[in-house]
């Protein structure tokens, strides 16, 4: 549900009205969902997104005025942004990440992907697409592991960096959970296989983020991948 008890509202930005119209006639079908608008250009979503307030903003990287990138940074800190893109390229994929974003998707994933991004977008979750997730926390765990070269591959290394320790020591149920999101569970999954409720689980991610400096759930696999890989 969106915020309040009214459905998810959602904005579209893609440059490719075909694109938009397909998403739409996905998530209008939704119980809990309703596209409140769509942007031709990244210009148009942050102004859309401003004016209208939606919970969630689908992000095409590559749009006329200002691409994907920059929306998500711009518009992070007032709702849910997933970028939704052709292209499979890291540094995207960090830059992404690390402006906020909370979901990146491949436009080939397919309508159940771009739902579930939606639903896991609102529930805090972050979801990557299956044929990114694994190689992306790879990267992220080995040492010197550079992006491919490009306009943004200096943010793409920034944004790579697993975070550097942690300010105070997590505890064991912290860790536990650390862990779990690491493998690429929920927190509802989380929850139910500890016998907490997903609010808890949120609480000691919350506290786990603040002590090792991890923007997002992302940075929390990362860090567990790093430790990880640094135990062989």
């Amino acid at each position: 549900m969106g915020s309040g008890t009214g459905p998810v509202r959602i904005l579209i930005a893609d440059d490719q009205a075909d694109v938009r119209s397909a998403f739409r006639m996905i998530l209008d079908v939704q119980p809990d969902m309703v596209v409140v608008a769509e942007a031709a250009d990244g210009a148009a979503a942050v102004q859309e997104a401003r004016r209208l307030r939606p919970d969630v903003v689908l992000a095409d990287i590559r749009m006329p005025k200002l691409d994907g990138l920059e929306v998500t940074r711009q518009l992070a800190d007032q709702c849910k942004v997933i970028v939704v893109t052709t292209f499979d390229l890291d540094e995207y994929v960090h830059t992404a990440l690390r402006h906020g974003a909370a979901g990146f998707l491949l436009k080939r994933s397919g309508p159940v992907l771009l739902i579930e991004a939606v639903r896991a977008a609102m529930a805090g979750d972050a979801l990557i697409s299956p044929q990114i997730t694994v190689r992306l926390l790879r990267h992220m765990a080995l040492p010197g592991a550079e992006p491919k070269p490009g306009p943004g591959a200096k943010a793409a290394v920034a944004a790579a960096q697993p975070a550097a320790g942690p300010t105070e020591e997590l505890t064991t149920r912290e860790r536990e959970i650390a862990e779990l999101v690491a493998d690429g569970a929920t927190n509802a999954e989380i929850g139910a296989g500890l016998f907490i409720s997903p609010g808890t689980v949120k609480n000691h991610l919350a506290n786990v983020q603040r002590k090792i400096g991890a923007r997002n759930r992302v940075g929390i696999a990362a860090w567990i991948w790093e430790q990880a890989a640094a135990r062989r």
